[in-house]
């Protein structure tokens, strides 16, 4: 009985570790966050910046499918280098990448609603054809 309930304790803090570390890496896809972090010499600390090498896991599919914000992988990765960290102190860095992030999303936005558009109307020429 014991151990059933030991094993229901540590499957229930499992869970909470993946769910604040899901959070976390998460947060990372938001520059003005990086640029909190940057600030407050978060990136200064050994510590920290060994914990954000230990959150590349997350790139591995069976993780990285819980993901909402894929760029946070990206910034996980730049997170890596030393020279990029120091960067995100000045704010011009976290609003650049920002601006950057929307360009990108916006683009995106765009070419996936003409490539529907174009699918659709290669759909429709397949069925009159097909009639």
């Amino acid at each position: 009985m014991a151990t059933a309930v030991a094993m229901e304790t540590d499957d229930a803090g499992n869970r909470l570790r993946f769910q604040l570390e899901l959070e976390f890496v998460q947060c990372l896809a938001n520059p003005n966050y990086l640029n909190f972090l940057a600030q407050r010499g978060y990136f200064k600390d050994k510590a920290f910046v060994n914990y954000l090498k230990y959150l590349l896991y997350w790139k591995e599919p069976e993780y990285a499918k819980y993901l909402k914000y894929p760029q946070c992988l990206h910034m996980l990765e730049l997170l890596q280098y030393e020279h990029f960290r120091k960067e995100l102190v000045n704010a011009q860095c976290a609003k650049f990448i920002d601006e950057q992030q929307i360009l990108h999303w916006q683009h995106y936005s765009r070419k996936r609603v003409r490539l529907q558009q174009a699918l659709a109307e290669q759909q429709q020429q397949n069925n009159t054809a097909g009639k």
